[in-house]
């Protein structure tokens, strides 16, 4: 199936009945006095998270959804019956703005979540209410009010705990099929994800967490060179990022802290929250590369980019450190000072 992750809509909830001016006429009751009845409510537009569902593909095929509108009042106090609501079913994880106030008007962070995006018309008022002991045969009437109309641009942001950043060929895809149950594609060449991934990692059966894997980002990422900038908001719910760097690039004259310093500096462009989140550092393919090489490159880079985060090393294709980088992850995920700095943002 296609993977949409953003698309827009316009949504227009129905518009009230309008209420009714009517007397009441009946054999043997002279002077009946009013019975128009009130109008009816238009239906309103809600959107729900479905966790069944995983793309945005539908919304790009139907772009406008209105709820009904309420019905007429009528004679004989009949009231009018109200419109018809409008449900959006999105994937987990997803964002509703609206596009003329940028106002988020939904964060469907939960299965099963629904939030009004927008506000059905209330229904006229017949004369049945505007009787008083001086205006005994009202003929006033109010109409039904319209409904709300928006424009809405959805955005969806998967919901993982961990993900996983690096240039082409870094070596992601493997990684996240060799610690998750994920099957992405893995192939000799850039730009192999062409959309997110999301794997299930269990470190035993009471204890798992969701990692996501991401295209490959490019320097000029921000910029929108490549396609990693594209994907980039589906790591913004993430509690940690895995910087994965190839410690054996195939061309000599690539400098794997060259590129370990330009994608932060992508990050920094891209959002600055995104680029304060927890960030350790993973040299991959290390089973090309002999021990003392390895003490150097992590040496080398916490030199060169003064940082106190924790450096793994790797074997993605052999499974060589794979099992301690994901128990340390989930350690942080469950340690005390995760969850505190988390409730503080």
């Amino acid at each position: 199936m296609k993977f949409v992750d953003e698309a827009r809509v316009e949504v227009q909830a129905g518009r009230g009945g309008n209420g009714c001016a009517s007397f009441r006429r009946e054999k043997f009751v002279p002077k009946g006095g009013p019975d128009g009845g009130d109008g009816g409510r238009g239906g309103d537009v809600w959107a729900v998270a479905d966790h069944n569902i995983n793309t945005l593909l539908e919304y790009r095929y139907q772009r406008r959804f209105a709820a009904s509108n309420g019905e007429h009042g009528r004679g004989a106090d009949c009231y009018g019956a109200s419109g018809q609501s409008v449900e959006l079913r999105l994937p987990v994880g997803t964002v509703v703005t609206d596009e003329q106030t940028g106002l988020v008007l939904a964060d469907l962070a939960t299965t099963g979540k629904r939030v009004l995006l927008a506000k059905g018309g209330s229904g006229g008022l017949g004369n049945l209410h505007f009787k008083s002991s001086t205006n005994r045969a009202p003929r006033q009437k109010t109409p039904g009010q319209p409904g709300e109309h928006r424009f809405l641009r959805l955005e969806l942001k998967v919901l993982a705990d961990v993900g996983l950043l690096g240039f082409p060929n870094a070596g992601k895809s493997t990684l996240i099929a060799a610690v998750s149950n994920a099957r992405p594609k893995v192939a000799d060449y850039p730009f192999t994800t062409v959309h997110p991934h999301l794997g299930v990692v269990r470190i035993d059966s009471h204890a798992s967490f969701v990692i996501a894997d991401l295209p490959g980002l490019i320097e000029g990422a921000a910029s929108g060179a490549g396609l990693g900038h594209r994907f980039l908001r589906h790591v913004g719910r993430a509690r940690l990022l895995l910087h994965v760097i190839d410690a054996a690039p195939a061309d000599s004259g690539v400098d794997p802290i060259r590129q370990a310093r330009s994608l932060i500096a992508e990050l920094r462009k891209f959002d600055q929250a995104l680029a304060r989140k927890p960030r350790w550092t993973v040299f991959n393919k290390i089973d090309l590369v002999d021990a003392f090489r390895r003490e150097q490159l992590v040496a080398d880079f916490r030199r060169r980019l003064r940082s106190r985060a924790p450096v793994f090393c790797v074997s993605a294709l052999t499974g060589e450190g794979c099992r301690e980088l994901m128990l340390a992850v989930h350690r942080h995920l469950t340690s005390k000072a995760c969850t505190a700095a988390e409730e503080s943002t």
